[in-house]
């Protein structure tokens, strides 16, 4: 049973376990209801911690509009934007917010400390995502305030659903396979989330510099290539068409994703199918608007922002790390239908398989700092880099620079030709390194082609420049057609990597 086991700080299943004795097979693993109310009550009793600290982050919340000035020298959002409220409302919403999110974590904290209090938990919970929202939100004016709030929101959130696990899943989670059928690999094991976990902090981190100095907490942004460029881009109209920061916008988002690859036991992908969907929204559509726009910088803009262009190279490897955890998912409700099941119900409370497959192929990532390497091919699976994809992905980049190098203007149409399609090779390239989605690779097709022909239908300022781009192109395109290896299995999937 240690599938409800791994659960981070406490491990209710096994204590369980080593209780009764372990059965075999898979009825042996049904539960009564009085056997679920007594493993939840053991949980309870272990995180108690938690709510505590809930209740005790809850009044320093409160008290902090009450300690520190929000308006005592408060910083204006950059480029003279203007926003949708006035400076002395600014500060008092932010006041208000921190007080009546500290009053709700106190007494819904307070609640939690009673088990079986799922929807308390839940409040909670959702305090601290609105604590992430709100400087964002309301413009905070203070620097203080807008930390405060942000690092309380994502405190909140880590103690509620990831420390003690999803409220009362243990009254409702089925043991099953850690596998999915057919998979040679188990697509939600810790190190294939750790990669996820590490390159979304990473994005959190620079995606919050950004959003501090779009919201005047700084001056200036650092950037060693492009100079001043970086602050025209996020002063512009482009990033001034959002109500709220867009910087913060990023940062709020990878907040989400860094947090989300810690929830769920090894088999999320089909104990927790809405979570797997609504992560999978956050970092592959999402995800893809969001490199869209930051390749868009030199077309709309006319500059280059350096550390625009880092989140968006964080966000694009994540795109193909997270395909397979999700189509693993669709499978798994697939079945579900196929057996006649609610997909309502499966799809927010999880479900079982008949198969019991253990995950005995995935390192502990407890042993990572003696076992780096594996834990790093690990988590990586499902990944494989052919030798085309990667001479189209360099191609792309070459692309994407060759107007600078050849002298030509930065809007010019033959620019925006090789920026735009050099920039959507390189992400199509990427996201076939996913074997899941490979058959994706035939979109270099016709990018690669369309920029070949571009020199017979537009003026390009120099013949240096219109060769490389056809030869580039044309090249692009024709390193598209081999398929590539395959390194893994997918069950029903492997029909689609092709």
């Amino acid at each position: 049973m240690e599938d409800m086991g791994k659960r981070g700080v406490s491990r209710p299943m096994m204590d369980m376990d080593s209780k009764k004795g372990k059965g075999s097979g898979h009825q042996s693993m049904k539960m009564s209801h009085d056997d679920r109310m007594d493993m939840l009550a053991m949980h309870h009793k272990q995180t108690l911690w938690v709510y505590w600290l809930v209740v005790i982050l809850g009044f320093w919340i409160l008290l902090s509009p009450l300690t520190f000035d929000y308006g005592k020298n408060p910083s204006l959002p950059s480029g003279g934007r203007s926003v949708w409220l006035d400076l002395s409302t600014r500060v008092s919403v932010m006041e208000w917010s921190d007080i009546i999110s500290g009053v709700l974590l106190i007494i819904f904290g307070y609640r939690s400390l009673t088990p079986n209090r799922p929807v308390s938990i839940w409040i909670c919970c959702f305090v601290g995502v609105w604590l992430s929202m709100a400087p964002l939100i309301f413009w905070s004016p203070s620097a203080l305030a807008y930390m405060n709030a942000t690092l309380v929101g994502a405190l909140v959130m880590g103690l509620t659903v990831l420390i003690p696990g999803m409220p009362n899943m243990i009254m409702y989670m089925e043991m099953g396979s850690e596998v999915p059928p057919g998979w040679t690999y188990n697509p939600s094991s810790w190190p294939q989330r750790w990669i996820m976990i590490v390159t979304g902090f990473a994005g959190w981190m620079v995606s919050r510099y950004l959003a501090a100095f779009q919201l005047g907490y700084i001056d200036t942004v650092w950037d060693p290539f492009f100079g001043s460029s970086s602050i025209e881009v996020l002063n512009s109209s482009m990033s001034h068409s959002l109500p709220v920061s867009d910087a913060g916008l990023g940062s709020l988002a990878y907040t989400f994703e860094f947090l989300m690859g810690f929830m769920g036991s090894p088999a999320r992908w089909r104990t927790m199918p809405w979570m797997v969907t609504f992560f999978g929204i956050l970092v592959i559509p999402l995800g893809l608007v969001h490199i869209f726009l930051v390749i868009s910088q030199p077309v709309l803009v006319g500059a280059w922002c350096f550390m625009c262009i880092v989140p968006a190279a964080i966000m694009l490897p994540m795109l193909p790390l997270e395909g397979d955890e999700v189509i693993a998912m669709f499978q798994f409700m697939k079945k579900a239908k196929a057996k006649g099941e609610n997909l309502w119900h499966v799809f927010w409370f999880g479900g079982s398989l008949e198969s019991m497959d253990k995950d005995e192929r995935s390192p502990e990532l407890v042993k990572f700092p003696d076992q780096k390497n594996s834990v790093f091919q690990a988590s990586i699976w499902g990944m494989s880099f052919p030798w085309t994809l990667t001479v189209s992905m360099l191609l792309g980049m070459g692309l994407m620079f060759a107007p600078d190098l050849f002298g030509d203007t930065i809007q010019s149409p033959s620019a925006t030709i090789n920026h735009l399609g050099g920039a959507l090779i390189v992400v199509v390239s990427v996201i076939s390194m996913g074997e899941v989605f490979r058959i994706g690779r035939y979109l270099n097709v016709l990018l690669g082609l369309s920029i070949a022909v571009s020199i017979w239908f537009t003026d390009y300022p120099s013949i240096g420049l219109a060769i490389t781009s056809a030869i580039a192109g044309g090249a692009a395109a024709a390193l598209a057609l081999p398929k590539g290896i395959q390194k893994e299995h997918y069950g029903g999937w492997d029909e689609y990597v092709r």
